[in-house]
């Protein structure tokens, strides 16, 4: 490429005005004070411009701001302090009531075994009597009970709904926990109208 041949002009800087030799002292001094507060215009280098194109600022430097703190991360645990939530195995389902055993039954109708209590269901109505029957036999097992005597009645002719209920709501599952076995009582103390119940320790 060939070389601008025209000579490029100087960069000059504004030189202060001279005081005039004429002035007397007092003026010089006053011209001094005025020179000595103004302040020469300072130039800037002119923007370099590419053909076609617009100019091109000068880039500033700006300091790099400070990386954003990382979050604080979650505390680690060894492999061996990880704990794992398992399912907890469902209550174990207590089996249905028996019938009593031949001399469990003869000792409560001897009543070596104790009768310890009581409920008689006569006059309630079918559902009334199963949730008497229900709160009584729970009652007697907090209690720490372990054998009572329900009278159920036998009805008109043997067919009384209480005593025909009566083993159907023993074998229910809300007293599977309660009761452990029942029997037809002895005569003395009801016969068919009335049952042993023997009750599971709590």
């Amino acid at each position: 490429m060939s070389r601008d041949p025209r000579p490029r002009a100087k960069a000059t800087t504004p030189e202060v005005a001279k005081p005039p030799k004429d002035l007397t002292t007092e003026d010089r001094r006053i011209w001094a004070r005025v020179t000595g507060s103004v302040t020469p215009p300072k130039f800037r280098k002119a923007a370099r411009v590419i053909p076609g194109g617009a100019p091109i600022p000068e880039i500033l430097a700006v300091a790099p701001s400070k990386a954003p703190p990382k979050p604080s991360s979650l505390p680690k645990r060894a492999p061996g302090a990880l704990r794992i939530s398992t399912p907890q195995p469902s209550a174990v389902a207590r089996p249905a009531p028996h019938e009593l055993e031949p001399r469990r039954q003869r000792r409560l109708s001897r009543e070596r075994d104790p009768i310890q209590a009581t409920i008689d269901l006569h006059g309630f109505g079918r559902f009334e009597a199963e949730d008497q029957l229900r709160a009584f036999l729970s009652g007697c097992q907090a209690r720490g009970l372990s054998a009572v005597l329900v009278i159920t009645g036998q009805g008109r002719r043997g067919g009384g709904v209480i005593r025909a209920s009566v083993h159907d709501w023993l074998h229910a599952p809300g007293l599977r926990g309660v009761v452990s076995g029942f029997a037809w009582a002895h005569r003395r103390h009801g016969g068919d109208g009335a049952i042993y119940v023997t009750l599971r320790k709590r």
